[in-house]
């Protein structure tokens, strides 16, 4: 089933830079916009336009097969290292995501100036297809998610390793009973072994959800990655 089409918020002043941010499992893109909202209110990332793209309604194994919006069937919640995973799901979003990004790029904005994130399910796709993108991307970050299809994952990456030197956020909350904080912790670690220079935050009592420092921590990242370039050349 096709998904939705995407929530778009257009950049307020000369769109200069993309954030396409993916939801959590039975989500939609609108239950994201207020990421958005939280920054341009306050008059931050007004050349940032932002994307929030809606997974479609696939049924869900752990859910007793109930329809909804995700991005790939999640059929346990055991640990990372044993549980089976939808590859043919992962890979056919990692393909959607993929072909956002081109077309940020074919619209005139450089690979450079477009970031990809997500929460949860979300966060799992973007961490995913941001690592194995053939285009060198200006960020990739992933809140309360885990990492896909682990041991395959170093065979996807291109041998160029575009996004080898891409920094990744990634923050977490240490009372989220959802997706574990060690799932967290374990991601940012095997990254780190891959050669990925990722920074892992920690928020103290969060469960599984944003909170106001975490926003925080995110606008600064975005802020190195995709800062404002005003009359600068694109």
């Amino acid at each position: 089933m096709a998904a939705p089409a995407a929530i778009v918020i257009p950049a307020l002043k000369r769109h200069t830079s993309t954030v396409i941010v993916a939801h959590g499992l039975g989500d939609s893109g609108a239950g994201w916009t207020f990421l958005a909202h939280h920054f341009t209110s306050r008059q931050k990332f007004p050349e940032t336009k932002w994307i929030f793209p809606s997974a479609p309604s696939i049924p869900i194994t752990i859910n007793m097969g109930t329809r909804m919006p995700g991005w790939y069937d999640i059929t346990s919640f055991e640990d990372l290292a044993s549980r089976s995973e939808d590859e043919p799901g992962i890979l056919r979003s990692q393909k959607y995501f993929h072909e956002l990004i081109d077309k940020e790029i074919e619209a005139g904005i450089p690979s450079e100036r477009v970031v990809l994130g997500g929460f949860s399910q979300g966060g799992a796709m973007a961490l995913l297809s941001g690592i194995t993108s053939e285009r060198k991307l200006g960020g990739v970050f992933g809140l309360s998610c885990y990492l896909l299809l682990r041991e395959k994952l170093e065979g996807m990456v291109p041998k160029s390793g575009p996004n080898k030197g891409t920094p990744i956020f990634m923050g977490h909350g240490d009372a989220d009973q959802v997706v574990r904080y060690v799932w967290g912790q374990q991601t940012a670690a095997k990254l780190k072994d891959l050669g990925y220079g990722v920074e892992f935050k920690t928020y103290p009592g969060l469960p599984h959800s944003a909170a106001p420092e975490e926003l925080d921590d995110l606008e600064k990242y975005l802020s190195a990655r995709i800062p404002d370039l005003g009359d600068k050349k694109l």
